[in-house]
């Protein structure tokens, strides 16, 4: 047990070495840890009730040190939107991100495992769906559907679905190769147990890579739709909605777009540095 905990941490420092010397993505994990704290803690900083209340008389004020952000045109504090919005778009992004994950790794683990005509039916099935793009097939999701948070993470994650089976089968074809799982199939290893205990935990270096990037593009996505008006709807104040908001005051009141956009531009770029520092340090032909 202790060898096994000295491993452990052995593996993890020699992680860590590696992540940290690429001094972007410590930079984009600082910027991420700042971003998920401030959703954590999104009531200590500032109370929701901020988020929702009108001042008539407060209507449109630029930044200044009642309101960080400023006002909105119904006189609402925008800072309070901003951060309480960051519970909506970060959660879109990375529960899309898991659920897109979960059931790539079940239909792509199978494809690359079995082979076969299961193969080749997953693949067909998925060809279909990568035949459209993904902004679009997450729209008619939605439409469909209807506009709600429910709904929008639904949409999000049929389209983000299909690059994943795709990536995992790849990744899987190679591993499923290997001595070890030979090994395991001569012992009487269920097919589950092999793919869920032996094929999978050795493919998770470019899964997890694939996986936080992707967190960004779901944001991304979340905030297009919010912005045209299917995705998360007013007067929630999720990241995209607040821009769709301020396009009648680009010019008048330029700070409603900055701010919102701002914060899209920073959680997506952390979540790209991040994965690129994880490429790095997960990469065993990169080892020095």
């Amino acid at each position: 047990m202790n060898n096994s905990h000295s491993r452990t941490r052995e593996q993890f420092a020699e992680f860590w070495r590696r992540f940290r010397k690429n001094k972007s993505a410590v930079a984009g994990l600082l910027i991420l840890v700042l971003l998920v704290g401030m959703a954590l803690f999104a009531d200590l900083i500032v109370p929701y009730a901020r988020c929702v209340e009108q001042v008539g008389a407060d209507r449109l004020q630029g930044p200044s040190a009642a309101h960080f952000f400023g006002t909105d045109e119904f006189g609402r504090d925008l800072f309070a939107r901003v951060v309480h919005g960051s519970r909506y778009s970060l959660f879109i992004g990375v529960a899309t991100s898991l659920m897109a994950l979960a059931a790539g790794a079940v239909l792509g683990a199978s494809a690359g495992y079995f082979g076969g005509m299961v193969d080749n039916v997953i693949c067909r099935i998925v060809d279909v769906f990568m035949c459209v793009p993904p902004i679009l097939l997450s729209l008619a999701v939605v439409a469909a559907l209807g506009t709600s948070v429910r709904n929008l993470i639904v949409a999000i994650t049929i389209s983000c679905i299909p690059g994943n089976v795709r990536l995992i089968r790849s990744v899987v074809l190679t591993v499923a190769e290997q001595d070890y799982v030979e090994v395991a199939r001569s012992y009487g290893a269920s097919n589950a147990r092999i793919i869920f205990r032996y094929v999978l935990p050795n493919a998770m270096g470019p899964i997890i890579v694939n996986t936080t990037m992707a967190i960004s593009d779901m944001i991304l996505s979340a905030a297009g739709l919010s912005f045209i008006g299917m995705g998360i709807q007013p007067p929630s104040p999720e990241w995209g909605a607040l821009l769709s908001a301020a396009q009648t005051y680009i010019f008048t009141s330029p700070y409603l777009l900055v701010f919102p956009g701002l914060f899209i531009i920073l959680s997506s770029l952390s979540f790209n540095l991040v994965g690129d520092g994880l490429t790095d340090a997960l990469d065993p032909k990169l080892k020095d």
